[in-house]
């Protein structure tokens, strides 16, 4: 199963996608929304979560997540947030636009393990 992991700092990126690595899924790197986008449109074969960053330039994980409810092609497909926006009020709305959960940054390893393991069983 493949992993959007979306996050415009490649060091965030290499950080969950070696912990997908460990859990034995296949990470695809997004840079931002509209790349989540484009490779959902590509080739949405096998994509079994997408994991996003709220604060991304071009388009924010919270449209992303509009998008793809809105979609009926991609909303099954269930999205964890992972921002450093911890308001309890912006975690209510990313929840309420419909992400299937929410993971504060800095998160251990073992944290964004638990939540995606969570997600996906």
């Amino acid at each position: 199963m493949k992993v959007i992991v979306a996050d415009d700092s490649l060091l965030m990126r290499k950080i969950i996608q070696n912990e997908l690595d460990e859990l034995g899924y296949k990470g695809v790197g997004a840079v931002n929304g509209k790349k989540v986008l484009e490779i959902l449109e590509n080739d949405s074969t096998d994509i079994g979560l997408v994991i996003l960053d709220w604060n991304m330039p071009v388009m924010d994980g919270l449209e992303v997540v509009k998008v793809l409810q809105e979609d009926k092609r991609f909303k099954e497909i269930p999205v964890l947030m992972v921002s450093t926006e911890s308001e309890d009020a912006r975690i209510n709305e990313a929840l309420k636009a419909g992400a299937k959960d929410y993971l504060c940054k800095p998160f251990t390893s073992e944290e964004i393990a638990e939540k995606i393991i969570h997600i996906l069983k």
